[in-house]
């Protein structure tokens, strides 16, 4: 639940940002690239902490070297979260974290239905988490979207900005 609230407080402050002037956060969909990313600093580190133990529990059996696993999902959560600031990689870096976030819903929901902890707290509630994860995914898709929308684009052009 914490991932959520940082996703939400961090695409208020960018989107805050933007509306006072700071170029890189002018539009909903800049702040939220920024805020997904922001979001995915903070979950990966927690596969390099203290943590990654009570992350490895969640890894479904089938699932070789959940360690492995483990230390492997940061890195691709520090990647996708560094592609999609870059233009070059937004793209690739948006599909693959929508990837990414379709297979580590099999961890959640075994967290789910085995009652395990994060931290001494008990993992998220599927009815909750079903939602956060397609939001995850919603996000990864939109941001990493190439141009701006037609409707951005034309009251942009309208306002001459």
């Amino acid at each position: 639940m914490i991932v959520l609230g940082v996703l939400l407080v961090a695409w208020i402050a960018f989107r805050g940002a933007g509306r006072l002037g700071v170029r890189s956060w002018n539009s909903w969909r800049d702040s939220a690239r920024w805020a997904l990313a922001v979001m995915l600093f903070f979950t990966a580190s927690a596969h390099f902490t203290p943590m990654r133990h009570d992350l490895v529990k969640m890894v479904p059996g089938w699932v070789p070297e959940p360690m492995s696993v483990i230390y492997m999902t940061g890195i691709l959560e520090i990647a996708g979260a560094i592609g999609l600031l870059l233009p070059r990689t937004r793209r690739l870096a948006g599909l693959g974290l929508c990837a990414l976030f379709l297979a580590l819903f099999a961890a959640n929901v075994k967290a789910a239905r085995e009652g395990l902890t994060l931290r001494g707290n008990p993992a998220t509630p599927l009815w909750l988490r079903a939602p956060m994860q397609l939001l995850f995914i919603w996000l990864a898709w939109w941001t990493a979207g190439s141009g701006r929308g037609r409707r951005e684009s034309f009251s942009r052009s309208r306002t001459g900005r």
